[in-house]
């Protein structure tokens, strides 16, 4: 069966609620799908209309009042509110063959009108977080579907040809939503590598971390970072490397060589080991990580070659709240995860100094600099979508 490229939304009440990694484990974990692409989106009136009448239509062929349930829960959630402030949803891309099939049976479906109690076993993401509660006389009290995905590929391109339509010239970080508050700071957040060489629940798992911080995704994109990318947005580590590795692996070099031969040596055969040996291990120690993040290290990347997207993906999110950077960075822990706090991020997913899982920004200049490095602003979930529609 050929590859799809199909959707989920997650819903501002979701989203509100902090159960955006819980969902994100069960997607990635029990389907097995690549994830393509993320963005936070607020989608205007007429995206929201369109959208609604897809489901209306598509829907509708065979159970209506599913789908009067799901598009006026549209119109009712996501559109912006009188005053212009406009609903934050998560919109993430997942592409592999049978997508459709394979996402809907891990979100699941409603209970029917003729079946409202439906189950609850906790299987799927809306046995888990949708809340369908009928009154007595069988009219609808309330209803929460946690996510929207397409049962069938049909569904997929219509809605996704939608959504490109919106998604052309949207910002990538998102304001002037309904929870937006004056005077908040924002921090970045990158999932690295590790948590993506096979589908497993730690992405979600560091997302739900977060998640105790309180604060909002305003945010996101999955993306591969390129060597040159990498070089830039690691270049102040550079020299601390330098600093801190040279001078040590030079006194450890001195020791093996007067071991060796018997002899002891001065004091300025110790400052040449550390500016040559010392030096170069610290280099190569640089070069490791550039590698790590980007999947090529730069002594190994043709000089025409350093702009290509790299070879591992890497999602990147922006946090927004009062004290955000420091709440991140505490949830997070110190960069060698042996030392980490339990509960932390990198004590929990991360396995040495390099391979530690996250990165949080540090302060507001990190923050402003290393969005730049990696071009937050853009994203390119209109072009996949596009490519996909071809």
């Amino acid at each position: 069966m050929a590859s799809e490229l199909s959707y989920v939304l997650i819903t501002p009440y979701s989203l509100r609620k902090s159960r955006t990694g819980g969902i994100i484990t069960r997607l990635l974990f029990r389907t097995g799908l690549e994830l393509a692409g993320a963005q936070i989106i607020t989608p205007d009136y007429e995206t929201c209309a369109a959208f609604a009448d897809s489901i209306r239509r598509q829907i509708g062929k065979t159970d209506e009042v599913t789908a009067k349930i799901f598009s006026d829960y549209v119109m009712d959630n996501f559109t912006p509110l009188p005053d212009g402030k406009k609903a934050r949803l998560m919109l993430l891309l997942f592409r592999g063959e049978d997508a459709c099939r394979r996402l809907y049976s891990v979100v699941g479906g409603l209970p029917t009108s003729k079946n409202r109690k439906g189950s609850l076993a906790g299987e799927t993401i809306r046995d888990t977080y949708c809340d369908l509660v009928y009154n007595r006389d069988g009219s609808l009290q309330y209803f929460e579907p946690a996510v929207f995905t397409p049962p069938d590929a049909e569904g997929a391109r219509e809605r996704l040809a939608i959504l490109a339509k919106f998604l052309k010239g949207q910002e990538n970080i998102v304001s002037g939503t309904i929870e937006s508050v004056p005077g908040v700071e924002r921090t970045l957040a990158i999932i690295k590598p590790d948590n993506w060489n096979r589908p497993s629940v730690r992405p979600g798992g560091i997302i739900d971390m977060f998640s105790r911080t309180s604060l909002r995704i305003m945010g996101c994109k999955v993306y591969r970072m390129s060597v040159a990318q990498a070089l830039d947005f690691y270049g102040p580590v550079k020299e601390t490397l330098r600093k801190k590795l040279s001078g040590k692996i030079g006194e450890e070099a001195l020791e093996i060589l007067e071991e060796h031969f018997g002899i002891e040596l001065s004091d300025e055969s110790a400052e040449v080991l550390a500016k040559t040996i010392g030096t170069e291990f610290a280099d190569d120690q640089f070069n490791r990580i550039v590698g790590f993040m980007s999947g090529r290290r730069p002594d190994q990347c043709p000089e025409s070659e350093l702009d290509k997207p790299g070879l591992v993906k890497c999602m990147a999110l922006v946090y927004e709240g009062k004290d955000a950077i420091r709440k991140i960075r505490e949830v997070l822990g110190p960069t060698d995860p042996t030392k980490a706090p339990e509960g932390t991020v990198r004590r929990e997913f991360g396995t040495d100094v390099m391979v530690n899982s996250a990165h949080a920004s540090d302060s507001k200049t990190s923050y402003e600099r290393e969005s730049q490095v990696i071009r937050i602003d853009e994203n390119d979930l209109a072009e996949i979508i596009e490519d996909s529609l071809k």
